[in-house]
């Protein structure tokens, strides 16, 4: 047994053996919330707050926090155990063979903020960090608002693929119907937050709090909020209570302190049952988890986690996963949570990325307008020789599920943009990349073509989706003609992302495209960039093709402009399906 060696702290007497037995110094009285934060380990004295973890009611960080935050994207240490799930490039399909293309929407925007804390340190990112479809979507496009009954509305264009002219880029643009957050559904959440001893580190736990104190800010008088804790056990640290009792949230969150094991299925169990307890007709029951998604305690392995979460995600409460911290962040577990649990997925690594997730973008993470959206496009083999959808490999489905209602699919949130790109090789095109196909048919002859095909038609895109509550989906469709157009700045800059993360990836499909032309086209599609989201893209992409040309000038082992060379880290594969990320040895 080891020594049962305590210190006082705050009124609380602190045991070093498992930062979980603590109990009231004598004499001292502690509220009840304080009292289970001391028996989780959780409790902190408020002297031990510097400007890092201090916010306005307003939710402004103060300068000298601002000037603590520099640290933030900082690993804790040369330990690193970071996984993400292995992603294989789309390949062209035959449209003859294969005229189906069917996919789950995907809103989440994690891979662009992760990718950009790699490229900040220095590094190229892991390959399977870099999902495209994220990346495109990260950043929010002028599609028009629905103007029917459905609460989103489908908007497309076609122009020459930049990097291979001779082929045709399609980019299909998904708008979700706005609204006013202050007339929105009463809130019922609960935060679900992990305060084991992994989040410790600065770009952890105190990047938490800070978040959750900017959403807090927000909340209105009928929105409700819960706290839920886990380190080696989790407990209620806060019942509901209403939004305009923001100090006794904020007291909350701010006793929050990192130690123990990670028992992150306990948690999401009770977190889910408070969620159930106040759910009301017509409320939006959202839990949103914190994490850096290294759960080690219970139910932890991914398969337990997505039982877990697809067995309670029946009772209306949808969730939102947030990631935090560098070393032993857990991507594909916490990607899998959100996609099974109705729900969407981002990945803070900065407090500007706090404010954009959980302020500007707080209709489209917290509220739900439409569920299980799914989209089949299909292909006019008359004009379209072959196909091929960029991103979205971790989205596809069946061309059977398209129709079956029983099959789960993304939500799309208030305001929320949704964008998909397919490179499309024209019938007769000069050049062509390899197309997998089949065999012919030994007893059936192909279907034979209809007047349809015949028309000018490249495709036509089918959507489905529920309303938030509903069972039953709806269908809209969208014809597209096969007629190229000068670019629109919202087209030319969603082609700028897609070729950058092509060159993140080395895909084989990037074709002539380099940094510099990513870069170029960025900078024509900047458009009115409001809150200069895309301005930044621009300055990221400039890292990275610099961190390239370091590599290349240094010792050689880089693989071209797009690469996958060493660049500063290695990728080891662990078990199937999944790749961990970690450090190059000392040189």
């Amino acid at each position: 047994m080891h020594p049962a060696s305590t210190t006082r702290q705050g009124g609380l007497t602190r045991s070093s053996l498992s930062g979980r037995r603590l109990a009231p110094a004598a004499g001292t009285h502690l509220p009840r919330t304080l009292t289970l934060l001391a028996l989780l380990g959780c409790a902190r004295s408020s002297a031990e707050y510097g400007a890092r973890d201090e916010v306005r009611a307003a939710g402004v960080v103060p300068q000298a926090a601002a000037a603590a935050e520099g640290d933030l994207r900082r690993p804790s240490g040369p330990s690193n155990t970071e996984s993400y799930a292995v992603i294989n490039d789309n390949p062209f399909l035959a449209a003859r063979t294969n005229p189906l293309s069917t996919f789950s929407i995907d809103v989440d925007r994690a891979a662009y903020s992760n990718v950009r804390r790699f490229v900040t340190r220095g590094e190229r990112p892991p390959k399977d960090a870099v999902r495209i479809e994220e990346l495109v979507n990260y950043f929010p496009y002028d599609y028009p608002e629905p103007s029917g009954a459905d609460p989103l509305a489908i908007t497309t264009e076609v122009a020459d693929a930049p990097w291979n002219p001779a082929h045709a880029l399609v980019r299909i643009g998904i708008k979700g119907k706005s609204v006013d957050m202050r007339a929105a559904p009463p809130n019922n959440l609960v935060f679900l937050l992990d305060v084991s001893g992994s989040m410790e580190s600065p770009d952890k736990l105190p990047l938490l709090k800070h978040a959750f104190r900017l959403l807090v800010n927000e909340l209105r008088e009928q929105d409700r909020v819960a706290i839920v804790v886990y380190a080696g056990s989790a407990g209620l640290v806060l019942p509901s209570t209403s939004g305009d009792q923001k100090p006794t949230i904020l007291d909350a969150i701010a006793a929050l302190e990192a130690g123990g094991s990670t028992a992150g299925g306990e948690g999401i169990r009770l977190a889910y049952k408070v969620a159930r307890e106040h759910h009301r007709p017509g409320t939006n029951s959202r839990m949103i988890l914190a994490t850096d998604g290294d759960f080690n305690v219970g139910a932890s392995s991914d398969a337990e986690m997505v039982r877990l979460i697809e067995a309670e995600r029946e009772h209306g409460v949808f969730l939102t996963t947030l990631g935090f911290g560098t070393g032993n962040y857990k991507d594909s577990k916490l990607e899998q949570l959100a996609d099974q649990g109705n729900g969407n997925y981002a990945y803070v690594d900065t407090p500007l990325e706090a404010r954009k997730v959980l302020v500007a973008e707080m209709g489209g993470t917290l509220l739900t307008i439409a569920k299980d959206v799914k989209l089949q496009v299909e292909f006019n083999p008359a004009r379209a020789a072959a196909y091929r959808l960029i991103g979205y490999e971790n989205r596809l489905l069946a061309a059977e599920d398209f129709n079956d209602d029983t099959k789960d699919a993304g939500e799309l949130g208030a305001g929320h943009t949704v964008t998909a790109l397919y490179e499309v090789v024209p019938v007769g095109a000069r050049t062509a990349p390899p197309v997998r196909g089949v065999d012919p048919l030994k007893y059936q002859a192909p279907a034979s073509a209809t007047s349809a095909a015949a028309g000018p038609e490249l495709l036509t895109v089918k959507l489905r989706y529920k309303n938030p509550e509903g069972a039953e989906s709806r269908l809209l469709q969208h014809p597209v003609a096969d007629r190229r157009a000068e670019p629109s700045a919202d087209f030319t800059f969603a082609a700028a992302v897609a070729a950058y993360g092509m060159l993140l990836r080395d895909s084989e499909h990037k074709g002539s495209a380099t940094f510099e032309d990513a870069i170029a086209m960025a900078e024509r599609g900047l458009g009115a960039d409001p809150a200069g989201y895309r301005r930044e893209f621009v300055s990221l992409a400039r890292r990275t093709a610099d961190l390239g040309r370091v590599a290349d000038d240094g010792d050689g082992g880089a693989e071209g402009e797009g690469g996958a060379g060493d660049r500063g880290d290695r990728m080891e594969n662990s078990r199937a399906g999944e790749t961990r990320h970690a450090p190059a040895p000392p040189k």
